[in-house]
């Protein structure tokens, strides 16, 4: 990128990208475009921000969208991420599904789950409290989803590199969920690598997916403005099962919304259930 992004280009990339995604940039982060349009501005060569913009609007450009939207959401994650909601998960929701009934399927949603650290997360969880209970929670399903698809290319591989494994996950758990690939990296083991589904799926858009007894949407609603924020949050209440249960990030919260949602204390955490 030769030229530096004008006031002009940097608002309207603003508004290119909130009705895109829903993603909605703050001030000053001019840096961060430039840093990550750079390579996609080379590659079609084009001089600013400015040029882009104009590129997008012509028809036939959807797959410039794409890439430009990829760019910009697309976030290093973590095993364990924040690690209280694994925790809650495998103390209290597990547990407490499992004492409904034995047979009955338990249904998960990760939702923006990039490169597929936290459904496999919540995987490992399982698989432990199967191995603790053996016979309960036989049927478990956790859906996967996120609006970008190199990172849900990456997460449908199962397949890390040492870097990748060295964030957040324990030497104990990686030797028993992890086996050496070919080319040096680690790839996940079958049987968690099979309770996970991924999906393309965009947030603003219509949610095709069934119904689910928890929902894990961290770390994504911060992006959003209020009204967009709502709204999810709104139609993820119509996924949920009765006595469902939502989780959001640790820097997150539901601001109103009684008549949705409920908190539950979980000491530490806070997680918010069906109504």
């Amino acid at each position: 990128m030769k030229a530096e992004i004008t006031p002009q280009e940097y608002e309207a990339f603003k508004t290119f990208l909130q009705d895109a995604c829903g993603i909605l940039l703050g001030d000053n982060k001019q840096y961060l475009v430039k840093s990550r349009l750079r390579r996609i501005l080379e590659e079609n060569g084009l001089n600013s921000l400015g040029e882009l913009l104009e590129r997008l609007k012509r028809p036939g450009r959807a797959n410039l969208k794409e890439v430009v939207i990829d760019a910009m959401t697309t976030n290093e994650t973590l095993w364990f991420r924040d690690n209280h909601p694994f925790r809650i998960l495998q103390d209290k929701l597990l547990p407490e599904f499992a004492a409904r009934s034995s047979v009955a399927p338990l249904r998960v949603w990760s939702a923006a789950c990039s490169t597929g650290q936290e459904p496999y997360s919540a995987g490992m969880i399982v698989d432990e409290f199967r191995r603790q209970k053996p016979g309960k929670l036989r049927d478990v399903k956790i859906t996967a989803t996120d609006i970008s698809k190199s990172v849900l290319e990456v997460a449908r591989r199962g397949e890390y590199e040492m870097i990748a494994i060295g964030r957040g996950l324990s030497p104990e758990r990686q030797k028993q969920f992890f086996t050496p690939s070919a080319n040096g990296g680690w790839q996940i083991r079958p049987q968690i690598k099979s309770m996970v589904e991924f999906k393309e799926l965009n947030l603003l858009e219509r949610y095709m997916l069934g119904k689910f007894d928890i929902v894990m949407c961290r770390n994504v609603l911060i992006y959003f403005s209020a009204a967009l924020k709502k709204d999810i949050l709104t139609r993820i209440h119509a996924t949920l099962n009765p006595g469902g249960y939502l989780i959001l990030g640790a820097s997150e919260s539901l601001n109103g919304m009684p008549e949705l949602y409920e908190m539950v204390q979980c000491q530490p955490g806070i997680i918010y259930r069906k109504k």
